[in-house]
């Protein structure tokens, strides 16, 4: 087991208290162990961020652009030291944690390049002799709340953007897993990152939860997790001048259309809905099948759920890994069998693996006959389940996705460019996909839901900037003279 220090003030710290960190594969034995932090220690975190940003935000752009991109090549560099890592305290695939570690490079070099572009914009002024313009400036000190199913690729997503326009930040990475962001963060220590711009919190939440919420140097806090956490965030937020920006519950739907490549749709559908156990966001949830393609398509679909490979992530033969805990794997098990009492039909899986005791998995499950009402169709299960409906045509397939509070991500299969024009314009979704998987979102595509999903400040891309920066107007007077 490996004791890990924690980046504070531009110093890798301990402070005798340790939490445990499992392999959900086998939970019998941590595979390392992290300080945690007291309230004292955030306290001193945003300190240290308050200082550190007075300098960061006059930090030549360049010289950010510089330190991103040396932080992607470190990252590239020991991508199977970390992926083995995000493995270990994850419980991904080998493949899925590469994938996360090279986004999380992608990342580093989207927003270098991003802060060498322009930062405002030239308008037009009715008074003569007078030059307008816009500018977009950091808001301050930012609290990175990130959490355990993608350990690494979140803490890059809202950091990179945050930091690359001139704020600092305090980052708290999900108890469960935390050496992956520490990963992030050491990379960027490494690439030359000032002291203090970029400060991690490991700790227990209950204990520190005042301290890392409640500091008034707060300008903005960015949250990815449960809505239930989430809208707890927003009330203690709300009568204080702290924007908050979430990524919140889903409950994704593909619908498969009479005219969709059925053998297509449904190896598209397992990929969404299986990979990493079902604990994406964007993970389809619920499929929607037009009644006269139901019975083949349902087929298809269950001979693709026959050929995954349940196994620890770190076995090159696995195709569906663990869930992240003992306290999620019951969790997606409860829930299941509650769909089965309330009338569902057990396709396939439904259980725990008996050959697996001591790891946290859950066989890959598919229910039907669900209907609208039944708690499987309307909450969020993050785990590898899969509910079932037929439909009579179209409008009641969209009508079905839109039955929802959430509104994150929404995929169709169809031949019919009519078809697929229509439904995008016509589901409640913030991420539409077409004959393809709801998940797999590129970094430099706006990312976000809509209704309980999340809230208007979108991830990724330039649209993210809304949220890490305000715009100042400057009018200059240049005077008779200067005319011609």
């Amino acid at each position: 087991m490996r004791t890990l220090e924690t980046l504070s003030g531009g110093e890798w710290v301990t402070t005798g208290e340790w939490i445990d960190v499992h392999d959900p594969a086998d939970v019998r034995a941590p595979i390392a162990r992290i300080p945690a932090l007291s309230a004292k220690d955030v306290t001193r975190a945003y300190d240290h961020a308050e200082r550190a940003f007075a300098v960061w935000k006059r930090t030549s752009p360049f010289e950010r652009a510089r330190i991103f991109t040396d932080a992607a090549r470190l990252i590239r560099e020991r991508v199977d030291e970390i992926a083995a890592d995000v493995t270990a305290e994850n419980g991904k695939t080998l493949g899925e944690a590469t994938g996360e570690t090279l986004k999380a490079a992608d990342f580093l070099e989207y927003y270098a390049g991003l802060a060498r572009q322009g930062y405002g914009t030239l308008l037009h002024d009715v008074r003569p002799n007078h030059r307008t313009h816009t500018q977009r400036e950091p808001i301050g000190v930012i609290l990175v709340i990130s959490p355990w199913n993608d350990p690494l690729i979140t803490p890059a997503r809202k950091l990179a953007p945050l930091l690359a326009a001139g704020n600092a930040a305090v980052f708290k990475p999900a108890t469960e897993t935390p050496v992956s962001g520490l990963h992030f963060a050491r990379a960027l220590h490494d690439a030359g990152l000032p002291a203090g711009v970029l400060n991690v919190i490991t700790g227990r939440t209950s204990e520190i939860e005042e301290a890392l919420l409640d500091d008034p140097r707060i300008t903005g806090i960015t949250f990815t997790g449960s809505n239930a956490v989430g809208n707890r965030i927003r009330r203690r937020l709300a009568d204080r001048n702290v924007r908050f920006q979430g990524e919140l519950g889903g409950k994704n739907a593909s619908v498969v259309l009479a005219d969709a490549d059925l053998p297509a749709a449904a190896k598209a559908v397992v990929a969404a809905s299986f990979g990493q156990a079902g604990q994406r966001c964007t993970a389809t949830s619920r499929v929607i099948v037009e009644r006269p393609v139901y019975d083949e398509f349902a087929r298809l679909l269950l001979a693709e759920v026959e050929t995954l490979t349940v196994g620890p992530g770190s076995d090159p033969a696995t195709t569906l890994c663990p869930l992240s805990s003992p306290r999620q794997r019951d969790s997606v098990l409860t829930d299941i069998d509650k769909a089965i009492e309330e009338g569902a039909t057990l396709f396939t899986g439904g259980t725990a693996d008996s050959d697996r005791p001591h790891g946290c998995y859950v066989r890959p499950t598919v229910l039907a006959d669900v209907t609208p009402d039944m708690a499987i169709w309307r909450e969020e299960v993050f785990g590898p389940v899969l509910a079932l409906r037929a439909v009579d045509d179209f409008t009641a397939a969209v009508d079905a996705v839109n039955d929802s509070d959430f509104g994150l991500a929404a995929a169709v299969f169809t031949r019919d460019l009519g078809s697929a024009h229509r439904f995008a314009d016509e589901v409640e979704c913030g991420q539409v996909a077409v004959n393809t998987t709801t998940t797999g979102w590129d970094v430099h595509l706006p990312f976000g839901g809509f209704r309980d999903s999340g809230t208007a400040y979108k991830e990724q891309g330039d649209e993210v900037l809304r949220f890490s920066t305000r715009v100042k107007t400057v009018a200059v007077h240049f005077g008779e003279a200067a005319r011609g």
